[in-house]
């Protein structure tokens, strides 16, 4: 597994957690959730591609079709 994965979805939360706690000083807690809905999406889409990955090695290694 690569590392950069891990750092990208570290620095998405992160910044996620910082938009959140903006928005939330400045009274916007509908739009808080939805930034961070937004991250959990993109981070959902990140680990959705390793595990179509890791399916089409298994895939390949036991020559399934």
């Amino acid at each position: 597994m690569n590392v950069d994965l891990i750092f990208k979805i570290a620095a998405v939360g992160i910044l996620i957690a910082v938009i959140n706690m903006v928005l939330q000083k400045a009274g916007r807690e509908e739009i808080a959730m939805m930034a961070t809905l937004a991250g959990i999406v993109i981070v959902l889409l990140m680990v959705i591609n390793l595990i179509n990955q890791l399916f089409q090695n298994v895939k390949s290694i036991f020559k399934l079709y």
